[in-house]
C-alpha cells in the first residue's frame, strides 16, 4: 500500500509548520492515506457558501476606524447587521482598524454578548438564576427541549428558535421566566412556556 498525503495549507494559518512535521512523523510510521484541509481553510470552504457582503461594515469602520478603544462598538454593530460575527467579519474588522485578528478574536468570544454562530430568528433566554431555579425551571427547561428538539445553545433546523440559559434576567418577580427577543414571559410553568413557543 502506498502512502497518499493531500496536503493542502494556507499561509494564513500559523500552525502549518507543526502540521506539516507531525505528516512527516506519519509518513515515516504508518503507510496511511491522509486528506486532510487545514483548520483555518475549512472555515473558509464553510462560510464561502454564505459569504457576509462586507460592504455592510464600511460606514461603521469610516466612523470608528481612527478612535481608539472603538473595537467593542464595531464588533456590536457587526453583530446588529450580520446577526453574528463570522470569521470573515472578523478578519475584515482586524484588517480596516489595523488591529492584530488575534485581538478581535479574542475579544469577540471573551464577551458573552458576542455570537461566533448564525442564532434564530427568536431568542429564547431561559432564566436559571436562583429564583428561577427555586421556582422550577428545570422542568421547563425540558419542555422546551422536547418541543423545540434542540439543546441549549443550538438553534432550530430551520433557524426559527435559539434556545439560551442564562444566570439572570433580572425579571426575579416573575420566576420562573423567559425573555424571546427581549419581551420577559413569567410566571411560567412546562405548559405555559410551550404555549408561548407555539404561538
Amino acid at each position: 500500500m502506498y502512502l497518499l498525503i493531500q496536503l493542502r495549507y494556507s499561509r494564513k494559518c500559523s500552525n502549518h509548520k507543526r502540521e506539516q512535521a507531525l505528516h512527516r512523523k506519519l509518513r515515516r510510521k504508518e503507510r496511511v492515506s491522509i486528506n486532510m484541509l487545514c483548520k483555518c481553510e475549512k472555515e473558509d470552504q464553510n462560510q464561502a457558501a454564505d459569504s457576509p457582503d462586507l460592504s455592510m461594515l464600511d460606514e461603521v469602520l469610516d466612523e470608528y476606524r481612527s478612535q481608539a478603544g472603538s473595537l467593542v462598538t464595531v464588533l456590536q454593530k457587526a453583530q446588529d447587521l450580520y446577526g453574528y460575527l463570522p470569521l470573515t467579519v472578523l478578519r475584515h474588522i482586524a484588517e480596516e482598524m489595523n488591529i492584530k485578528p488575534a485581538q478581535v478574536y479574542g475579544v469577540a468570544t471573551f464577551y458573552t454578548q458576542f455570537r461566533l454562530t448564525p442564532v434564530g430568528k427568536y431568542i429564547i433566554h431561559l432564566c436559571q438564576g436562583t429564583a428561577c431555579h427555586v421556582n422550577s425551571s428545570e422542568p421547563i427547561e425540558t419542555a422546551l427541549i422536547q418541543e423545540l428538539k434542540i439543546k441549549p445553545g443550538e438553534t432550530t433546523p430551520d433557524k426559527l428558535f435559539t434556545l439560551t440559559n442564562v444566570a439572570c434576567l433580572g425579571c426575579c418577580s416573575l420566576a420562573p421566566v423567559m425573555m424571546i427577543n427581549g419581551q420577559a414571559y413569567g410566571p411560567l410553568n412546562p405548559d405555559k412556556a410551550v404555549s408561548i413557543v407555539k404561538d
